[in-house]
């Protein structure tokens, strides 16, 4: 018999998921110049995708935050970041897993914007 190891999340990648799902009270979204580009329709889809995101692998979130990932679409490349303020947005958080320390930041950019 088969055993399927499951591992918790941690708290700061709940709370990636929650803002990065649409929960924008926890930070800002950013979009590039490549982005803002697109057609509305296609942004729609993008951020679709961006809530909808799943794939989350030791290569791509080494860290187990859920703070990154590419998505493909149109045969284009896109990718998302999540990074961790301060109230104030200048400073970097103290502590990412403590929202009155922390605004998120998340930037959608096409590929080659990185």
């Amino acid at each position: 018999m088969a055993t399927i190891e499951t591992t918790a999340l941690s708290p700061i990648a709940q709370l990636n998921d929650r803002f990065r799902q649409g929960d924008y009270t926890l930070g800002q979204v950013f979009t590039t110049q490549g982005v803002q580009a697109l057609s509305s329709v296609v942004q729609q889809e993008l951020f679709r995708l961006v809530r909808t995101f799943d794939e989350f692998t030791p290569g791509n979130d080494p860290y187990g935050e859920h703070n990154f990932g590419c998505i493909k679409l149109n045969g284009e490349v896109f990718n998302f970041k999540i990074d961790y303020f301060a109230p104030d947005l200048i400073h970097g958080s103290e502590d990412p897993g403590d929202l009155s320390k922390t605004t998120r930041v998340l930037t959608l950019m096409h590929s080659s914007e990185y």
